[in-house]
């Protein structure tokens, strides 16, 4: 458990802020009894706006990549020789529906192998007494990751189970941070609980994957509504309107690159 605040930085957002640019990606710097540098966007840019805000990003103890998608991990090229921790699935080939664009990495297996101390993981992984790395998250409820648009290089579709996400244990209870949530938010979080043994949660935050059209809306919000989370953070992969729909019902905290948030 840490003991201590927990303090993490938006180093890339699909919103500006002040000082710092935006691009479609998430890059968080967190800072608990270890510094992890968690995604890196879809370029350099994270690196930019971490100098803007004196972040040493480069120093991070330890790279997450929370899945195999650009605007994820991308970034990561520009850091060599540290350790990187993802799921073995991140390295597919994969595109939108149909091969209309390519999504994946842009780097190979065999770049990262070279260049990194990569460690896989599909099973929940201790980076430190108070975060963990949940690995590949169960998809257990009726109304997640249920369809995609994603497809392999072999046309077949492609849920990207690659999906993961970290849980930070701290005193006021667990903080979940997620890249993309592919796997399910409400999954992600139950996932968490049952990792670590605990039910609080003070905080969930990154990615939801939550469009206008999905029909996961209505149940996700039921679920959160039981749930009785602290603070909740979407951000990038969440349509603007769900964001403002989430924070009409739920204590939300709004994100853009270079926000800094502490939990207590």
């Amino acid at each position: 458990m840490l003991k201590r605040p927990l303090k993490f930085t938006f180093l890339v957002d699909n919103n500006p802020g002040p000082g710092c640019q935006a691009e479609h990606g998430l890059s968080l710097f967190i800072d608990a009894d270890i510094k992890i540098l968690f995604d890196a966007g879809q370029s350099r840019l994270f690196l930019e706006n971490a100098g803007y805000l004196g972040i040493a990003a480069a120093a991070a103890d330890f790279l997450v990549l929370s899945h195999g998608h650009y605007d994820h991990g991308n970034g990561f090229e520009c850091l060599k020789g540290k350790r990187l921790l993802c799921h073995p699935g991140c390295f597919t080939r994969r595109y939108r529906a149909e091969k209309s664009a390519y999504i994946g990495l842009k780097y190979d297996q065999l770049f990262a192998e070279k260049n990194f101390d990569l460690i896989f993981s599909e099973k929940p992984f201790k980076i430190s007494d108070s975060v963990t790395f949940l690995g590949q998250i169960p998809r257990r409820n009726d109304f997640e990751a249920k369809q995609t648009t994603f497809v392999k290089e072999d046309g077949t579709p492609d849920f990207v189970i690659d999906d993961s996400a970290l849980v930070v244990d701290t005193t006021t209870g667990l903080v979940v941070i997620a890249g993309c949530s592919h796997a399910g938010i409400c999954n992600i979080i139950e996932y968490a609980r049952e990792i670590t043994g605990k039910s609080k949660i003070a905080a969930v935050v990154g990615g939801f994957h939550l469009k206008e059209a999905s029909p996961a809306i209505e149940p996700t919000i039921d679920y959160l509504h039981r749930a009785e989370i602290g603070v909740l953070m979407p951000c990038h992969c969440v349509d603007s309107s769900i964001i403002s729909l989430f924070h009409t019902i739920f204590n939300c905290d709004t994100v853009f690159a270079g926000k800094v948030k502490e939990i207590i």
